[in-house]
């Protein structure tokens, strides 16, 4: 069972995969401390010492991942300062950052079924209803899409904007 190429896509040995989403993507957050410093600012950790401790890792590494993810566009560094206290800084998610939630939640998923030996530590529920919350593939009128009817072809305005793109740099 595999995804449905289409088009010029159907031969994998014809085409390439620069400028790949999925690489751009782990690239960016394809660690493990990224992934869960992530973790922690869905759960409502804010703060540099909190991040290190609940993620488990040193103070230099938890501060190149922030800046990374700062840099990024995924987390927003604002100052605070309590009473008697020098200024810091604390990290709360941006737009960018949120709408990683569902490929976040997605790896949660599936790690629980396939990783855990037993049942899984937590549950997603939802806040109001406490109905389980899961993710999947569905069309926009909610018809859940298999791996072999997941069709991939290619988007002509990306085309279009490489080609200008390389046109400018000549």
């Amino acid at each position: 069972m595999a995804a449905v190429m289409e088009g010029p896509l159907a031969d994998l040995n014809k085409w390439n995969t620069e400028g790949c989403s999925i690489a751009k993507a782990m690239d960016l957050i394809g660690t493990r401390s990224a992934m869960l410093i992530l973790r922690e600012a869905y759960y409502g950790t804010r703060r540099f010492d909190g991040f290190a401790r609940r993620v488990g890792i040193t103070d230099a590494a938890a501060s190149a991942q922030l800046r990374k993810l700062t840099a990024a566009g995924l987390l927003e560094k604002r100052p605070y300062q309590e009473e008697g206290q020098r200024t810091r800084h604390e990290y709360t998610l941006t737009q960018m950052g949120t709408d990683l939630l569902p490929a976040v939640v997605a790896l949660w998923q599936w790690g629980d079924t396939y990783l855990q030996p037993g049942p899984a530590p937590l549950l997603r529920v939802d806040a109001e209803t406490g109905a389980p919350v899961t993710v999947d593939l569905r069309t926009e009128d909610g018809t859940a899409v298999p791996l072999d009817r997941l069709a991939v072809r290619v988007n002509q305005p990306y085309l279009d904007h490489r080609a200008e793109r390389r046109k400018a740099d000549s």
